[in-house]
């Protein structure tokens, strides 16, 4: 049998950005392509291009940095057919691995040893009608659910699904300004003025090197 491949951007040491890992050191595998165009993205070098890497290639590649931290993202891995096997072979290999997807793809295919961050999009980012709700009933207390909030009406939309479905009670909710879009103040004051139960969080990465790729 022919050994899978997958279409790898970029693999990178680096500290988590985001997610209640922030700040730990971890190996970033970044696979190529993303059906989604949010108006916010900062990752549209990732739609295309990369090169193929074969899934002990990619396990090479990472064990270079001896981490303990893996974190697979996009563009959308789900959208690679083999990504499930990538993670499942990260695990396997002792890893602590998180999936990083915009929730627009079925999650229910993930080894369950998976931290899977799903980034439900809301209005603001002009993909919300791409959210498969059904995923929400499939999240776990090992994975979180990730909401970038554009503007006060995004806010509200978000308050609005936190609420009705009670996500707070499934898993970790994070609320996150976009960068350069919305105040990481306003933001911070409406969470607490609402007394919302969500982690607040910036992009540690942005705060530390900017919009410079592969950070």
């Amino acid at each position: 049998m022919t050994e899978p491949r997958l279409r790898v951007t970029e693999i990178f040491h680096s500290l988590q950005g985001e997610t209640s890992r922030i700040g730990l050191p971890t190996v970033f595998v970044r696979l190529t392509g993303c059906p989604l165009r949010c108006g916010y993205c900062d990752t549209g070098y990732a739609f295309q291009g990369g090169r193929w890497m074969q899934i002990p290639e990619i396990l090479a590649a990472v064990a270079g940095y001896a981490p303990r931290y893996v974190t697979v993202t996009g563009g959308e891995p789900l959208a690679q057919r083999d990504c499930p096997r990538l993670l499942a072979a990260l695990c396997d290999a002792g890893y602590e691995v998180s999936l990083e997807t915009s929730g627009a793809l079925d999650i229910a295919g993930v080894d369950a040893r998976v931290s899977r961050i799903v980034d439900i999009k809301t209005p603001g980012s002009g993909e919300s009608g791409r959210n498969l709700w059904a995923n929400l009933e499939r999240l776990t207390p090992h994975d979180e659910l990730k909401c970038v909030i554009t503007d006060e009406a995004d806010y509200r939309w978000a308050v609005e699904v936190l609420r009705e479905r009670r996500l707070a009670e499934r898993c970790p909710v994070v609320f996150s300004p976009a960068f350069g879009r919305l105040s990481a103040r306003d933001l911070a004051e409406w969470i607490l003025r609402d007394r919302l139960p969500v982690r607040m969080q910036v992009q540690l990465h942005k705060v530390l090197w900017g919009e410079e790729k592969g950070r």
